[in-house]
Protein backbone atom coordinates (compact mmCIF):
# COMPACT_ATOMS: atom_id res chain seq x y z
CA UNK A 1 0.00 0.00 0.00
CA UNK A 2 2.94 2.33 0.60
CA UNK A 3 3.91 2.01 -3.05
CA UNK A 4 0.33 2.55 -4.27
CA UNK A 5 -0.32 5.85 -2.48
CA UNK A 6 3.19 7.24 -2.42
CA UNK A 7 3.65 6.53 -6.14
CA UNK A 8 1.67 9.59 -7.18
CA UNK A 9 4.64 11.87 -6.55
CA UNK A 10 6.65 9.89 -9.10
CA UNK A 11 3.85 9.71 -11.63
CA UNK A 12 3.76 13.46 -12.27
CA UNK A 13 7.39 13.68 -13.33
CA UNK A 14 8.46 14.70 -16.81
CA UNK A 15 11.36 16.55 -18.35
CA UNK A 16 12.68 19.30 -20.64
CA UNK A 17 12.60 18.14 -24.26
CA UNK A 18 14.96 19.68 -26.80
CA UNK A 19 12.30 22.07 -28.06
CA UNK A 20 11.43 25.70 -27.63
CA UNK A 21 9.24 26.40 -24.62
CA UNK A 22 6.27 28.72 -24.98
CA UNK A 23 6.31 31.92 -22.94
CA UNK A 24 3.67 30.49 -20.64
CA UNK A 25 2.19 32.28 -17.66
CA UNK A 26 0.35 30.00 -15.24
CA UNK A 27 -2.86 31.11 -13.54
CA UNK A 28 -3.53 29.88 -10.01
CA UNK A 29 -5.00 26.39 -10.21
CA UNK A 30 -5.99 23.35 -8.13
CA UNK A 31 -6.25 19.87 -9.69
CA UNK A 32 -7.78 16.82 -8.00
CA UNK A 33 -6.95 13.17 -8.65
CA UNK A 34 -8.09 9.70 -7.62
CA UNK A 35 -5.44 6.97 -7.20
CA UNK A 36 -6.52 3.38 -7.80
CA UNK A 37 -4.92 -0.06 -7.77
CA UNK A 38 -5.61 -2.41 -10.67
CA UNK A 39 -4.89 -6.13 -10.83
CA UNK A 40 -6.55 -8.06 -13.64
CA UNK A 41 -10.27 -7.33 -13.54
CA UNK A 42 -9.99 -5.86 -10.03
CA UNK A 43 -9.72 -2.07 -9.70
CA UNK A 44 -10.14 -0.39 -6.30
CA UNK A 45 -9.71 3.25 -5.28
CA UNK A 46 -6.85 3.53 -2.79
CA UNK A 47 -6.06 7.24 -2.40
CA UNK A 48 -6.55 10.84 -3.43
CA UNK A 49 -4.18 13.63 -4.41
CA UNK A 50 -4.34 17.39 -4.96
CA UNK A 51 -1.90 19.44 -7.04
CA UNK A 52 -1.91 23.24 -6.79
CA UNK A 53 -0.02 26.26 -8.10
CA UNK A 54 -0.07 29.79 -6.69
CA UNK A 55 1.76 32.84 -8.01
CA UNK A 56 3.83 34.78 -5.46
CA UNK A 57 5.78 37.74 -6.86
CA UNK A 58 8.55 36.43 -9.11
CA UNK A 59 7.89 32.82 -8.10
CA UNK A 60 5.34 30.06 -8.40
CA UNK A 61 4.69 28.03 -5.27
CA UNK A 62 3.74 24.40 -5.98
CA UNK A 63 2.08 21.91 -3.66
CA UNK A 64 1.18 18.23 -4.03
CA UNK A 65 -0.59 16.27 -1.29
CA UNK A 66 -1.47 12.57 -1.41
CA UNK A 67 -3.23 10.37 1.14
CA UNK A 68 -4.71 6.90 1.40
CA UNK A 69 -8.45 6.36 1.77
CA UNK A 70 -9.85 5.12 5.13
CA UNK A 71 -9.91 1.43 4.16
CA UNK A 72 -6.30 1.65 2.96
CA UNK A 73 -5.24 3.48 6.16
CA UNK A 74 -5.91 0.23 8.01
CA UNK A 75 -3.29 -1.51 5.86
CA UNK A 76 -0.70 1.25 5.47
CA UNK A 77 -1.54 4.92 6.13
CA UNK A 78 0.15 7.51 3.90
CA UNK A 79 0.11 11.30 4.22
CA UNK A 80 2.65 12.87 1.85
CA UNK A 81 3.26 16.52 0.93
CA UNK A 82 5.60 17.89 -1.74
CA UNK A 83 6.41 21.61 -1.88
CA UNK A 84 8.45 23.48 -4.48
CA UNK A 85 9.26 27.04 -5.45
CA UNK A 86 10.23 27.89 -9.05
CA UNK A 87 11.32 31.09 -10.75
CA UNK A 88 8.67 32.40 -13.14
CA UNK A 89 11.48 33.31 -15.55
CA UNK A 90 12.42 29.95 -17.07
CA UNK A 91 10.65 27.86 -14.43
CA UNK A 92 13.95 26.84 -12.83
CA UNK A 93 13.53 25.27 -9.36
CA UNK A 94 14.67 27.26 -6.33
CA UNK A 95 13.72 24.92 -3.49
CA UNK A 96 11.95 21.62 -2.88
CA UNK A 97 10.65 19.73 0.16
CA UNK A 98 9.14 16.29 0.59
CA UNK A 99 7.36 15.63 3.90
CA UNK A 100 6.17 12.05 4.32
CA UNK A 101 4.19 10.24 7.01
CA UNK A 102 4.07 6.60 5.99
CA UNK A 103 3.14 3.69 8.22
CA UNK A 104 4.06 5.59 11.39
CA UNK A 105 7.45 6.78 10.07
CA UNK A 106 8.23 10.45 9.39
CA UNK A 107 10.77 11.83 6.93
CA UNK A 108 11.49 15.30 5.61
CA UNK A 109 13.86 16.17 2.76
CA UNK A 110 14.67 19.83 1.98
CA UNK A 111 16.60 20.82 -1.16
CA UNK A 112 18.08 24.22 -2.01
CA UNK A 113 19.38 24.84 -5.54
CA UNK A 114 22.39 26.87 -6.72
CA UNK A 115 23.67 27.26 -10.28
CA UNK A 116 27.05 28.22 -11.68
CA UNK A 117 27.65 28.08 -15.42
CA UNK A 118 26.43 24.69 -16.68
CA UNK A 119 26.43 23.08 -13.21
CA UNK A 120 23.41 22.70 -10.91
CA UNK A 121 24.03 21.88 -7.24
CA UNK A 122 21.52 20.70 -4.64
CA UNK A 123 22.13 21.06 -0.90
CA UNK A 124 19.98 18.43 0.83
CA UNK A 125 18.92 18.22 4.47
CA UNK A 126 17.16 15.08 5.69
CA UNK A 127 15.37 14.40 9.00
CA UNK A 128 14.00 10.94 9.87
CA UNK A 129 11.89 9.77 12.82
CA UNK A 130 10.90 6.09 12.97
CA UNK A 131 7.75 4.87 14.68
CA UNK A 132 9.89 3.11 17.31
CA UNK A 133 11.32 6.49 18.41
CA UNK A 134 14.68 6.37 16.63
CA UNK A 135 15.59 9.58 14.81
CA UNK A 136 18.50 11.07 12.93
CA UNK A 137 19.45 13.74 10.42
CA UNK A 138 21.92 14.11 7.56
CA UNK A 139 23.16 16.56 4.94
CA UNK A 140 24.28 15.85 1.39
CA UNK A 141 25.34 17.77 -1.70
CA UNK A 142 24.57 16.56 -5.22
CA UNK A 143 25.48 18.09 -8.57
CA UNK A 144 24.64 17.61 -12.22
CA UNK A 145 25.70 19.11 -15.51
CA UNK A 146 23.01 21.25 -17.07
CA UNK A 147 19.59 22.05 -15.67
CA UNK A 148 18.31 19.64 -13.02
CA UNK A 149 14.86 19.30 -11.47
CA UNK A 150 13.02 17.55 -8.67
CA UNK A 151 9.91 15.39 -8.64
CA UNK A 152 7.55 18.36 -8.71
CA UNK A 153 9.12 21.33 -10.51
CA UNK A 154 10.01 19.46 -13.69
CA UNK A 155 6.36 18.74 -14.40
CA UNK A 156 5.57 22.44 -14.82
CA UNK A 157 8.37 22.99 -17.30
CA UNK A 158 6.88 20.19 -19.38
CA UNK A 159 3.63 22.12 -19.59
CA UNK A 160 5.31 25.07 -21.33
CA UNK A 161 6.62 23.06 -24.28
CA UNK A 162 5.32 23.34 -27.83
CA UNK A 163 4.56 19.71 -28.70
CA UNK A 164 3.77 20.67 -32.30
CA UNK A 165 7.53 21.05 -32.81
CA UNK A 166 8.47 17.66 -31.32
CA UNK A 167 9.02 14.54 -33.37
CA UNK A 168 7.28 11.36 -32.30
CA UNK A 169 9.53 8.95 -30.35
CA UNK A 170 11.89 11.82 -29.46
CA UNK A 171 13.98 10.75 -26.46
CA UNK A 172 15.84 13.01 -24.06
CA UNK A 173 17.31 12.74 -20.57
CA UNK A 174 17.85 14.99 -17.55
CA UNK A 175 18.92 14.76 -13.91
CA UNK A 176 16.39 14.56 -11.09
CA UNK A 177 17.37 15.36 -7.49
CA UNK A 178 15.72 13.54 -4.59
CA UNK A 179 16.61 13.45 -0.92
CA UNK A 180 18.84 10.40 -1.29
CA UNK A 181 20.31 10.32 -4.81
CA UNK A 182 20.59 11.73 -8.31
CA UNK A 183 18.58 9.86 -10.91
CA UNK A 184 18.44 10.05 -14.68
CA UNK A 185 14.99 10.57 -16.16
CA UNK A 186 14.47 9.29 -19.71
CA UNK A 187 11.46 10.63 -21.62
CA UNK A 188 9.82 9.57 -24.88
CA UNK A 189 7.15 11.62 -26.64
CA UNK A 190 4.72 9.00 -27.98
CA UNK A 191 2.28 11.10 -30.02
CA UNK A 192 -1.40 11.97 -29.54
CA UNK A 193 -4.57 9.98 -28.99
CA UNK A 194 -8.08 10.33 -27.59
CA UNK A 195 -8.54 8.82 -24.13
CA UNK A 196 -11.58 8.02 -22.00
CA UNK A 197 -11.78 10.13 -18.86
CA UNK A 198 -13.13 8.97 -15.53
CA UNK A 199 -15.72 11.76 -15.34
CA UNK A 200 -15.57 13.90 -18.48
CA UNK A 201 -16.12 11.54 -21.39
CA UNK A 202 -13.28 11.57 -23.93
CA UNK A 203 -10.46 14.10 -24.45
CA UNK A 204 -7.58 14.61 -26.85
CA UNK A 205 -4.29 13.88 -25.11
CA UNK A 206 -0.52 13.81 -25.60
CA UNK A 207 1.15 10.55 -24.56
CA UNK A 208 4.52 10.48 -22.80
CA UNK A 209 6.45 7.53 -21.39
CA UNK A 210 9.26 7.87 -18.88
CA UNK A 211 11.60 5.80 -16.71
CA UNK A 212 14.23 6.32 -14.01
CA UNK A 213 17.75 4.94 -13.71
CA UNK A 214 20.67 5.39 -11.33
CA UNK A 215 24.35 5.31 -12.27
CA UNK A 216 23.21 5.67 -15.86
CA UNK A 217 22.21 2.00 -16.06
CA UNK A 218 20.26 0.48 -13.16
CA UNK A 219 16.48 0.87 -13.39
CA UNK A 220 15.10 2.42 -10.20
CA UNK A 221 11.40 2.11 -11.06
CA UNK A 222 9.11 0.60 -13.67
CA UNK A 223 8.30 2.59 -16.81
CA UNK A 224 5.34 4.97 -16.60
CA UNK A 225 2.78 6.05 -19.20
CA UNK A 226 1.18 9.48 -18.90
CA UNK A 227 -1.40 11.43 -20.90
CA UNK A 228 -1.59 15.21 -20.67
CA UNK A 229 -4.26 17.40 -22.25
CA UNK A 230 -3.60 18.46 -25.84
CA UNK A 231 -4.94 21.97 -25.17
CA UNK A 232 -2.88 24.95 -24.03
CA UNK A 233 -3.00 23.97 -20.33
CA UNK A 234 -1.23 20.60 -20.76
CA UNK A 235 -2.60 19.26 -17.50
CA UNK A 236 -2.08 15.58 -16.56
CA UNK A 237 -5.23 13.61 -17.33
CA UNK A 238 -4.30 9.99 -16.71
CA UNK A 239 -1.16 8.18 -15.53
CA UNK A 240 -0.42 4.45 -15.27
CA UNK A 241 2.57 2.89 -13.52
CA UNK A 242 3.35 -0.81 -13.17
CA UNK A 243 3.97 -2.54 -9.84
CA UNK A 244 5.48 -5.99 -9.22
CA UNK A 245 1.85 -7.15 -8.93
CA UNK A 246 -0.76 -5.06 -10.73
CA UNK A 247 -0.56 -1.36 -11.54
CA UNK A 248 -1.34 2.08 -10.16
CA UNK A 249 -3.66 4.38 -12.10
CA UNK A 250 -4.14 8.11 -11.47
CA UNK A 251 -7.16 9.91 -12.96
CA UNK A 252 -8.03 13.60 -13.03
CA UNK A 253 -11.37 14.14 -11.26
CA UNK A 254 -11.59 17.93 -11.12
CA UNK A 255 -9.84 21.21 -11.75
Amino acid sequence: MKRIAGYFAWLLISVCFCATARGAVFADETLHYRISYKWGLIQKDAGEATLSLRGAGSRYNLRLTAHTLPWADEIFMVRDTLLASVDKNGLLPLSYSKISHEGGDYRRDDITYTRAGSKTTAAVKRAVRKKDGRQWGSTHTYSATGTAYDMLSVFYYLRTLDFNKLERSRITRTAIFSGSQVETLTIRYAGRKEIKMRKEGRRDAIKITFSFTTDGRRKSSESIEAWISADARHIPLQIIGKLPIGAVRVDLTGG
